[in-house]
């Protein structure tokens, strides 16, 4: 089996969305993490759910755990209202890493491997100009390993 049988279609985004957009994207699909692409379609990066949730959590909080915990319950809850106008491009690392990607044909230990050593749960699957194709969760690739049928 090839990274093309697998693949499915999943929402993206792109660095002028905002952040807001991006986590309900996420959210909503219950997505294990987000491919922004670019404007033509294109993997520009693969973000695991945790750098997902890094784009909503306000920088001073991130650094200074006792800041986060002098703010009471009912305003902590509300952190993601300060999102504001922010951009998923707003909060990336100016020098972002290679999408993590594989290519339509890679087989599914390619894709297994790729997982384990990125420790990302999401790989952007692309054709050969590069252009997005789908995309394989961790949860899809363990789903088709485990019911794979050993006798073929």
């Amino acid at each position: 089996m090839r990274a093309r049988d697998i693949a499915v279609s999943l929402p993206t985004v792109t660095v002028d969305d905002p952040v807001a957009k991006a986590v309900r994207v996420m959210a909503l699909g219950r997505l294990p993490g987000l491919v922004v692409v670019d404007d033509r379609a294109r993997p520009w990066t693969v973000l695991p759910g945790t750098q997902v949730l890094r784009l909503a959590v306000p920088g001073a909080y991130q650094e200074d755990p006792v800041l986060a915990q002098t703010i009471d319950e009912a305003h902590a809850d509300l952190f993601w209202q300060e999102l504001g106008d922010l951009r998923v491009g707003d909060c990336l690392p100016r020098q972002t890493a290679r999408p993590v990607t594989v290519p339509l044909d890679a087989t599914l230990l390619e894709v297994a491997a790729l997982m384990a050593r990125m420790r990302n749960p999401l790989v952007a699957v692309v054709d050969e100009d590069g252009t997005l194709f789908g995309a394989i969760t961790l949860e899809r690739l363990l789903t088709h390993l485990a019911l794979a049928d050993p006798a073929g």
